[in-house]
């Protein structure tokens, strides 16, 4: 028999539409990939140079379990630099890919039936990995006219002796929004722990991110290397930790993955010595695809009342247009020829929103919403 966790995981529908549309592609269709979240510029030369470097040089071998020390190091200077915190190298645990943080960090933190309070809508894979280790999502609703931004005292209303702690993810997937300073305070305030979820750290247009590490200690952060720098494939990610959590998730990890990729590890490190360039032209150029979609989107009759500043996406009100995002994506895809994520994806308080995404050339995501244009005419 199948394993009831297993039977019951809901599918990631932005990978079923993916899916569809290169099936599409595969019968000579041309599609314009709207609806995935992944860079379309290519990794930067100089992780590129330093994985080829460091394979030639032989660094093929396990790492420490807890990651390259070097890197470690790296992050933690990172994070004194930009944030003004400090976070010693034994805090931190690298992964392969922020996934397997989650993962470790849910295994370490929950008992069965311990609940974490995430937002509606939230990244898709959140209450799968919640679920995964037997805790429970509790669904705090975020809404358009907030600019899709925690309401403290909606929070404040969820807590109970079973919660363990408060999922954050600022810029957010799939809004592309900010959580303001003062909100971030407020909710550091609060007893349960933490989770910052910083991936898209890094890509913010208009005002400044924070880390919950500027608030308090009592907390985790997940963040990587796969947007910022443009590395998806090579799957690095890093978990900061409060102290006490640190050899549990040690033991997990040794058990479970031994450690990250060694050549990618020393690859993070140039991506963090060396890409600023590099990811200031790439930020500089997803701010002008921004800038256009979101004014497209607009006088395509969709709606966006706060407009995002973070992130690669657009998350835009299609209510006007049909209540079922499944459907709707599916027949943009089917007639439009053009991929999108439906909102349902990404909670119940999404449903009638479809995610866009920029993370693709100018000259598709102009192809891509004249088609919108002409399938809404029809």
């Amino acid at each position: 028999m199948i394993a009831k966790r297993a039977k019951e995981i809901k599918p990631f529908i932005v990978m079923d539409v993916l899916e569809r549309a290169r099936a599409m592609e595969s019968a000579g269709i041309h599609i314009i990939h709207l609806e995935i979240g992944e860079p379309d510029f290519d990794t930067p030369q100089c992780v590129k140079d330093a994985a080829c470097q460091a394979l030639a040089e032989g660094h093929t071998h396990y790492t420490h379990s807890l990651g390259d020390l070097k890197l470690r190091e790296a992050i933690g200077e990172h994070y004194f630099d930009k944030y003004d915190v400090s976070v010693h190298p034994d805090q931190i645990v690298i992964t392969s890919g922020t996934s397997p943080a989650m993962f470790l960090l849910f295994s370490a933190l929950l008992e069965e039936g311990d609940q974490v309070i995430i937002s509606d809508p939230h990244y898709a894979c959140y209450p799968n990995f919640i679920r995964f280790v037997q805790g429970v999502p509790v669904a705090v609703p975020v809404y358009e006219e907030d600019g899709f931004q925690y309401r403290p005292e909606a929070i404040e209303e969820k807590i109970t002796d079973k919660t363990k702690a408060i999922f954050i993810n600022s810029p957010s997937n799939p809004t592309g929004n900010l959580l303001s300073q003062s909100r971030m305070r407020a909710i550091a305030e609060f007893s349960p722990y933490i989770i910052s979820d910083e991936i898209y750290h890094g890509l913010v247009y208009e005002g400044q991110e924070h880390s919950i590490l500027e608030f308090t200690d009592h907390a985790f952060v997940l963040n990587g290397f796969s947007k910022l720098y443009a590395m998806t494939g090579l799957r690095l990610g890093y978990l900061i930790a409060p102290q006490p959590f640190i050899r549990p998730i040690q033991k997990m990890q040794q058990n479970f993955f031994i450690s990250a990729n060694s050549v990618v590890q020393i690859a993070g490190i140039a991506a963090l010595a060396k890409a600023a360039e590099d990811v200031a032209r790439m930020k500089s150029i997803y701010d002008e695809r921004r800038r256009y979609m979101v004014t497209r989107l607009k006088e395509l009759g969709f709606g966006i009342t706060v407009e995002p500043t973070g992130a690669f996406y657009v998350f835009a009100n299609a209510r006007h247009i049909s209540k079922d995002s499944y459907k709707l994506a599916f027949d943009i895809l089917e007639k439009a020829h053009v991929g999108v994520t439906p909102g349902i994806d990404f909670g119940d308080n999404g449903e009638g929103y479809l995610r866009f995404s920029y993370a693709n050339s100018m000259e598709n995501i102009v192809e891509g919403l004249d088609r919108i244009e002409r399938y809404l005419q029809h």
